[in-house]
Parts: structure tokens; C-alpha cells; sequence
């Protein structure tokens, strides 16, 4: 699983599809890449919106509300993921999750292992990829970014007990017409995953996370399940108890 800000790493020739098909041409004809193609412009429980909407009138609320498109997995565009990621999700070959929120998309022999079943009222828990890559034992690539861009940590979060949950909501299609959908599931939260990140990279766990550099870019290479792991055991400890 890929997080990349391709800014960092300085230009390229080609750009990203370049960058693209070098992940691929070092992972061999048996890796799979996997990046994450989240979606915000189609909630209005998301953060994105709530910044959005911020200061406006109730009728300017409404009005912003109704223009929200309905999530399309086969166009809608992922937000805020990186040109790297929509490289990957436009891909002729790539394959991307139905979930209206948190999809991911996958561009490998494994593709469809990893997409298949992302529950659509399970962000980022056991019916998402995050749990299929878990069990691949699957490496993530932060290049050019932080670990407070590790997705990975969400999974941590599910596998806590009793996580705390609320309601989102987002614009679907179903049979062809737009409508409105609200479902609860674990109330995600990444404001501490830069700190957790650190103590994790600093708990120097024999092989998990391993540092170098593409061009100009900072990269880690961090075990996924060591990642999860390290999370779970985290969290009850810095989190206050609801």
C-alpha cells in the first residue's frame, strides 16, 4: 500500500505514471499495488465539508448540501489522496472498492482479493481491505509523507474494545437516482497517528520500519501487521476513555 507526495520526491520524467511503473517493475509480476482513493465531496459529515460550509447561512448549507454528487466508484475521483493515487485509480487495469467513502483502488494480481467485500458500513475495519492486507502481511510505502498519513492505523482503532462510533453520511446512487445514507461505524480519528508514528518508529521493532530515500523524498517501509499491532496496543493508552 502506497501514500505518496510525489511534490517531495522532486520531478520526474513522465511523472507518475513513471513512478508508477517503477512500484511495479520492483515489485515484480506477483506484487500488487494498493493505494487508497478516499472520497469527502459527497458527505456532509465529512471534515472537508464541515470546513467548507463553515460561516455560511443555513440557505448556503442547504445549497452546498443539495450540489453533492452521488459516489460513483467507477469515476468519482478521489480527494486530497495525491496525484499518485489517481494515477493508480485510473489505470485501465486497476480494480477499486464500492465503499462511498473509503475505497481503495488495487493494480496487481491480487486486486480483487483486496477490493472484494469493503462492506459499505465498514470504513476501515475487517470487511475493508485494510484487514485483507493485514492478512497478505502487505508493506506500506509513506513516500515523501509522514505517518500521520498511515491508513493502516485505522485498522488499529477498529481492534480496540468498544471503539466509539457515530453516524456519517453520504450521497449514493441507487437504480439510477440520487439519494442520501446514513450508517454508524467507528468514529475515525488520525489527529494523533504523527505521534504514534514516532514512539512506533522509535520502539524499534526488529524489521518494521525501514528508511531511505526517492529523490528527493523521505520514504519509510513499514510492516503492515507490525504497524496494526503496535496501534492497538497504543491507543487504549493515549486515548482518553469516553
Amino acid at each position: 500500500m502506497v501514500h505518496a507526495a510525489l511534490s517531495a520526491v522532486g520531478r520526474v520524467n513522465g511523472g507518475p505514471a513513471t513512478v508508477l511503473r517503477a512500484l511495479r517493475r520492483v515489485l515484480g509480476p506477483d506484487g500488487t499495488v494498493v493505494v487508497p482513493t478516499f472520497t469527502s465531496d459527497n458527505s456532509d459529515s465529512s471534515s472537508a465539508h464541515l470546513e467548507r460550509v463553515r460561516g455560511l447561512s443555513e440557505e448556503a448549507r442547504a445549497a452546498v448540501r443539495d450540489s453533492l454528487p452521488p459516489f460513483d466508484p467507477a469515476s468519482t475521483p478521489s480527494t486530497g489522496m495525491g496525484i499518485l493515487a489517481e494515477t493508480v485509480r485510473r489505470h485501465p487495469d486497476s480494480l477499486r472498492s464500492a465503499h462511498p467513502q473509503t475505497s481503495f483502488a488495487a493494480l496487481g494480481p491480487k486486486a480483487e482479493d483486496v477490493i472484494a467485500d469493503h462492506r459499505p458500513d465498514c470504513h476501515l475495519g475487517e470487511d475493508s481491505p485494510l484487514a485483507r492486507l493485514y492478512e497478505m502481511r502487505a508493506e506500506i510505502l509513506l513516500m515523501g509523507v509522514g505517518f500521520d498519513r498511515c491508513t493502516a492505523f485505522h485498522l488499529g482503532e477498529y481492534r480496540v474494545t468498544s471503539p466509539p462510533r457515530r453516524t456519517y453520511r453520504c450521497v449514493i446512487r441507487v437504480d439510477g437516482q440520487r439519494q442520501w445514507w446514513a450508517y454508524d461505524d467507528v468514529a475515525l480519528d488520525d489527529s494523533d497517528f504523527g505521534a504514534l508514528g514516532e514512539q512506533f518508529e522509535r520502539a524499534e521493532i526488529p524489521g518494521a520500519v525501514r528508511s531511505s530515500s526517492v529523490g528527493a523524498a523521505t520514504c519509510r517501509l513499514v510492516q503492515f501487521v507490525d504497524a496494526v499491532e503496535y496501534a492497538k496496543r497504543w491507543f487504549p493508552d493515549h486515548r482518553p476513555i469516553a
